[in-house]
């Protein structure tokens, strides 16, 4: 089933981005969110938007490098690994989170969006779904593999939706320190939910990752879609 998809412009500011947006078949539905890893909106990131659109939501896929290098596609390995991460370390966060609130903020008055809206990232995405919660900007949060987001704990009082957190137990990017430090300080919230995949790594969600795992990704979805089928 293809999914109706385009590019589309969101204000921001003085200014305007674009993102890539996937609707579901009805046409409308609650919005999610997709926020990319360093490697731009690429053909993965619009395989997952094409994927919650066909879970009936509204899909949109900022693409949040777009004022240093708008539209940037890149592939997991070498010189563009490379090149995500110095487009990472140009990125101004506190704008990129805006632009995200911007990005709601366009959603909401959609005719296409009937319902609330939730962020879900991954890596360097996983972490600006958390600020975004923090931030006030959206109705839920989910973060795979949030690169960060044990250095930001002090964002977690500003929470108040739900958020639910995916990690790898060998990711060597997030040591399992790290996400013990993230579960003892969303202990105890019913609207916060830790999941913790042995066996699966870095990137465990993404087929064009080496380390993709395919049993730690069904469950992390079909854990997201209840998440937020719940709670949108």
């Amino acid at each position: 089933m293809s999914v109706n998809s385009r590019w589309i412009d969101i204000p921001t500011g003085n200014d305007s981005y674009s993102g890539y947006l996937a609707l579901p078949k009805s046409g409308k539905g609650p919005a999610v969110i997709i926020l990319q890893e360093i490697f731009g909106v690429n053909s993965h990131i619009r395989s997952v938007a094409d994927q919650y659109a066909q879970d009936g939501y509204v899909a949109f896929a900022p693409d949040v490098f777009w004022r240093t290098q708008p539209r940037v596609e890149l592939t997991y390995d070498g010189a563009d690994r490379d090149k995500g991460i110095e487009l990472l370390q140009k990125t101004d966060v506190n704008q990129t989170v805006a632009d995200i609130g911007a990005a709601a903020t366009a959603l909401r008055a959609m005719p296409e969006v009937t319902g609330k809206i939730a962020a879900i990232g991954y890596c360097f995405g996983g972490r600006l779904a958390y600020l975004a919660a923090a931030a006030g900007s959206v109705d839920a949060a989910i973060a795979y593999y949030g690169g960060g987001i044990q250095t930001q704990l002090d964002q977690a009082a500003k929470i108040t939706v739900p958020i639910q957190f995916h990690y790898g137990e060998l990711d060597a990017h997030i040591p399992l320190s790290a996400v013990g430090e993230v579960k003892e300080r969303f202990a105890g919230r019913d609207n916060a939910e830790v999941h913790v995949y042995p066996q699966a790594d870095h990137g465990f969600n993404c087929p064009d990752r080496a380390s993709y795992n395919q049993h730690a990704a069904a469950l992390a979805h079909g854990r997201t879609l209840t998440f937020i089928g719940e709670r949108l």
